[in-house]
């Protein structure tokens, strides 16, 4: 059974703009003045904690420009150009190490980017050595160890490498199987080669495969993507993130190489999502929060079964027991009440590790309300409910004496059958809400007012 219900004029009413969530508050609200932040001393509280590590690693590389991306990259053909990013990561994984303290366990590796594997075998081998030189990471099965692949930059034995390093994860960027698709957005990958790429990875013996698509892509229609769907499904991948485009070109320059008529509308989209989630739901998978799939047996459908769910910057995660360590260009750290984040300049994150200097360039240090609402919307967003004496027990406050305004809004969602409350006082985000999670997390975001949501794409 889904749990979730298509009610298209809620979805119309209700389809704002807004966060996604990956942090409370989010990153628009760093700032730059560190001493307020004081990010050393909140790391020497982590490492007096002693929780468990999840470290990100930011690979910037790639050697091809898609135009849709707003990540933080450099589109480069010069393989050599990777050399003094890596010493200078290498650096910061060696001040961080002493930082956090080398005994502490890593229980969750990742390298994202841009393209990790835009880095050779033996460079691979090389950070890989040399994180594990400096952190305790876990071996074999015990590590979450996770990687974003292209297929077009997994030549040379590239995969079995991976294996070989200790990653048992892997998650593929196709957004789009059709052609005309692929061409408008400068993405050229066969349907061939991805699928040689997920055989190939389960005969290695990794133990999970995601596959990232796009909805919303120029020349999409209904029916084409319902053919890359089926196209996708034939696979079987572990995880599906099922992501709307947001056409943002003011903000990343290469979307302006997308002409905004060859996007489709916004009641062709919604036939894209509704029937993406119908057949993501018939074929057996559980719908995780927001735009993430996952195979009813996988462990992140076990675990938002289980109340254990988390979120952060990598998105949904089994992790919440660990601090997280971010490391490279525009990396984010999120600690018990702190979130930095390094320079995204290269040139200026290069330069200031060639001085051992860690590049951290903003942040956030919350507040109590910050905490509070932080711990209402992870509920919200990862559980799907909300319970406001655990709120009061927990933070010592009286929820409906502290939160008037958002409960009257929150009573318009219960009265439009996205919220339920219960008798005990609980609140139940219903199947029609589930989609519109991000709008009801909103109600206790107090960053967010009406001229601020530009720079956020649309939540469906």
């Amino acid at each position: 059974m889904s749990n979730l219900y298509w009610k298209p004029g809620l979805i119309r009413r209700y389809d704002r703009q807004g966060p996604r969530y990956t942090s409370y508050p989010t990153a628009v609200e760093f700032h730059e003045d560190l001493a307020q932040i004081d990010w050393p001393g909140a790391a020497a509280k982590s490492r007096q904690n002693g929780k468990p590590l999840s470290l990100y690693l930011h690979i910037p590389f790639c050697a091809h420009l898609c135009y849709y991306c707003g990540c933080n990259k450099v589109v480069t053909k010069k393989r050599d150009r990777t050399r003094s990013y890596l010493d200078a990561l290498k650096t910061e994984i060696q001040l961080q190490s002493r930082r956090y303290g080398r005994d502490r366990v890593v229980e969750q590796l990742h390298w994202g980017g841009g393209t990790p594997t835009f880095l050779s075998p033996a460079e691979m081998q090389e950070l890989m050595d040399w994180t594990r030189s400096h952190f305790n990471v876990l071996e074999g099965a015990a590590l979450d160890c996770s990687i974003e692949v292209d297929p077009r930059e997994m030549q040379d034995g590239r995969l079995e490498k991976l294996h070989q390093l200790g990653f048992n994860r892997i998650s593929i960027g196709v957004q789009d199987t059709d052609p005309k698709v692929q061409k408008a957005v400068n993405r050229i990958q066969s349907p061939e080669m991805t699928e040689q790429l997920i055989s190939e990875a389960r005969d290695l013996g990794f133990t999970s495969v995601s596959i990232d698509l796009i909805y919303g892509l120029p020349h999409q229609s209904s029916q084409s993507f319902a053919r890359t769907l089926d196209e996708i499904l034939q696979w079987k991948p572990d995880r599906i993130s099922l992501f709307n485009y947001a056409h943002l070109p003011d903000r990343f320059a290469p979307q302006r190489r997308i002409r905004e008529e060859d996007i489709p509308k916004p009641d062709e989209k919604l036939k894209m999502l509704e029937n993406s989630i119908s057949e993501l739901v018939e074929h057996g998978y559980d719908f995780i929060g927001m735009d993430h799939f996952a195979l009813h047996d996988n462990s992140l459908a076990e675990a938002s079964r289980n109340g254990e769910l988390h979120r952060n910057f990598q998105g949904y995660t089994t992790h919440a027991n660990c601090d997280l360590i971010g490391l490279g260009v525009s990396s984010i750290s999120m600690l018990e009440d702190c979130y930095f984040q390094n320079t995204p300049d290269i040139s200026e994150y290069e330069a200031a590790l060639s001085e051992e200097r860690i590049p951290v360039k903003r942040g956030l240090r919350l507040d109590m309300d910050d905490e509070i609402r932080r711990d209402i919307i992870l509920e919200l967003i990862c559980r799907f409910e909300l319970s406001p004496e655990a709120i009061n027990q927990r933070w010592g406050i009286n929820f409906d004496e502290y939160f008037p305004e958002e409960i009257s809004l929150l009573q318009q969602m219960v009265k439009d059958g996205l919220v339920h409350q219960q008798i005990d006082g609980r609140y139940r985000v219903m199947p029609p809400g589930r989609l519109l999670i991000r709008v009801i997390c909103q109600v206790f975001d107090r960053y967010r007012k009406p001229s601020a949501t530009r720079q956020f794409s649309r939540i469906i």
